[in-house]
């Protein structure tokens, strides 16, 4: 640590600045997305915005689409407050359109362009757009009607507001011929108001609207893009290959980009063996990334420009401590930026001082304590209240909800905010916002993300976190993917572990030697009593693994066609599950 903070003492004064302008930012200030785009436009209209394939956009040329774009919200009666959805793939008219809504104080609904029928339906329910603006075919749906008059309503709401329409993108096209004001609109709005509802990956049951504010954006902006990556005016560009209905693009890399006056390079979508030829492109400096695009990344083979590339830094979530070394060595990257946080949540955390396999620290107030798993909540002292872990354990990570770092929750779903709330937790009146996530203290206020609440499960009297089995399991060189959790077998206490494995191509699974790797990885509580091979793992279209379905399915033969392995005694190993085994299971004459 002591290195770490030596070198980066050149940064520290910027860093210094930056923690006091998160310290002092507040709700009821002025700013926006639109207003920082058109600062940055005004101050540098020149420097180059946007790359998109082989366009580019300058801030000045850039600010001027939004403008047109805004001024065309306004007459078709888009007003502060309301929500605006948009259905987009990645592209420049995606942003622009998102960036006119932001700028009238109205909400941009970043809709799932992946969704079918039923979740967009869903969505746009829970959203309650006033406008919905597409560029892609939308699913076949029948809007509602009301008198005559189309309308959305949400579930919540006692009267659905007018549905002002359905517009294709692609009939207001771009005019450069004219100068376009910045909307009076932009200078009103505060950094408490809503700019984005971003829709949550709906692993665990359908999908939920978090509200995005102006504020949680700005300081992303400034912590992500100043004091992790250090960006630059003209000096920086930033490789985008993810999704903007996905806040690690929408409110990472768009905010570090404008916040720093940089460049955001972005793609269609993302693709594993063109993704080094697009960063030497458009001669990327940075990217953002999720851990499942590092380890594709990994399974490409060699290319001449992986190595002859610009990169200096990366930031994202989700690169595990198995492949962080790999992934860092291959690619020549001096700096991994790994950062925790949530779409619905209150707090982050950045590798800010480049240490391995941490996801760094965070000046904002937040707790660790212990965690019952079997009950799945908080342990309490003899007074009733929660107890902080030390240094070196894990425990339940809460964060303080204050006017510094407020709770802007789900839209419509007062249910589901009060259920992430903890309230006189510590002393009478305080409120903290339940992350869901279990961490290791680490100390320097630095965490390491171990497991989310459900998914760690206890067996032999143990805790088991599913994410450290998942790191075992992926060192085994057959071994692709590995996705580990917990189910119930009759008869006995907690719940045992199954691994979900997709093989890399070529291989074949080989029951005892995976035994024999497993026995010498793991403890026998850790050690996974159920395998299922599958061809690849239903994902959402944020990376995540639909963890929910797998459990759901457990070991049950008629719910799988897919192979399933058992380990019921020490001598055969894993032994193909069949029906007269599991009918044992499911009487108890297995002694597991």
């Amino acid at each position: 640590m002591t290195l770490a903070l030596l070198r980066f003492a050149p940064r520290l004064p910027r860093f210094i600045l930056t923690l006091a302008q998160l310290a002092w930012a507040r709700k009821n200030q002025r700013g926006s997305v639109g207003y920082f785009l058109q600062r940055a436009a005004a101050r540098h209209a020149d420097a180059i915005f946007l790359k998109y394939e082989d366009e580019s956009y300058t801030y000045g040329e850039f600010n001027q689409w939004v403008n047109q774009l805004a001024a065309y919200l306004q007459q078709r009666g888009v007003q502060p407050g309301d929500c605006v959805a948009l259905w987009f793939s990645n592209s420049p008219a995606q942003l622009a359109w998102a960036l006119a809504v932001c700028k009238l104080g109205a909400i941009a609904g970043m809709l799932n362009t992946k969704q079918t029928a039923q979740p967009f339906l869903h969505s746009l329910e829970v959203m309650h757009p006033r406008l919905l603006i597409n560029a892609e075919p939308l699913p076949t749906l029948d809007f509602p009607h009301q008198k005559g008059q189309p309308t959305l309503t949400s579930p919540t709401s006692e009267s659905g507001l007018p549905f002002l329409g359905v517009v294709a993108a692609a009939e207001v096209p771009r005019d450069a011929t004219r100068s376009w004001p910045d909307p009076k609109e932009t200078e009103a709005i505060t950094l408490g108001a809503t700019a984005f509802y971003v829709m949550t990956s709906g692993t665990t049951g359908l999908p939920k609207a978090a509200a995005m504010t102006h504020l949680r954006w700005y300081k992303a902006g400034i912590a992500f893009g100043r004091m992790a990556l250090n960006l630059k005016q003209r000096k920086d560009t930033m490789y985008c290959a993810l999704p903007m209905y996905h806040n690690t693009a929408l409110s990472i890399a768009l905010s570090a980009s404008i916040m720093t006056g940089s460049t955001l390079a972005l793609a269609p979508r993302f693709s594993a063996s063109h993704f080094w030829q697009d960063c030497q492109r458009h001669r990327a400096t940075t990217f953002v990334y999720v851990g499942e695009l590092c380890r594709y990344l990994l399974q490409q083979p060699a290319q001449a420009n992986e190595q002859n590339n610009r990169i200096r830094a990366v930031l994202g979530n989700g690169l595990r401590a198995e492949i962080w070394d790999e992934f860092q060595h291959r690619f020549g990257i001096n700096r991994i930026c790994k950062l925790y946080g949530a779409s619905e949540g209150n707090v982050g955390f950045v590798n800010v001082f480049n240490l391995k396999r941490t996801v760094g620290f965070s000046p904002m107030r937040y707790t660790i304590v212990r965690f019952d798993t079997d009950h799945e909540e908080p342990l309490k002292d003899a007074n009733g209240k929660l107890v902080k872990v030390g240094r070196g354990e894990v425990g339940l990570l809460l964060t303080e909800v204050s006017e510094k770092a407020p709770f802007d929750g789900y839209t419509n779903n007062p249910e589901a905010n009060q259920q992430k709330l903890f309230k006189n937790v510590f002393k009478p009146g305080d409120c903290w916002f339940n992350t869901g996530d279990l961490v290791r203290h680490q100390g320097y206020r630095h965490i390491a993300f171990i497991d989310r609440v459900g998914d760690t499960f206890r067996w032999k009297s143990e805790n088991v976190a599913t994410t450290e089995v998942e790191s075992q399991l992926s060192r085994c060189k057959e071994v692709l993917d590995a996705v580990v959790y917990g189910v119930k077998i009759p008869n006995t206490e907690g719940r045992a572990g199954m691994a979900s494995l997709v093989l890399k191509q070529g291989q074949q699974f080989n029951p005892q030697a995976f035994y024999d790797f497993v026995r010498k990885q793991l403890p026998d509580y850790a050690r996974p009593l159920f395998i299922r091979l599958q061809q690849a793992h239903e994902m959402t279209t944020t990376f995540k693994v639909r963890k929910q379905q797998l459990k759901r399915e457990s070991y049950e033969l008629q719910n799988i066609k897919d192979p399933l392995f058992v380990f019921v005694n020490e001598q055969q190993g894993y032994q193909p599950l069949n029906e007269e085994i599991l009918q044992r299971i499911h009487h108890g004459q297995h002694r597991f």
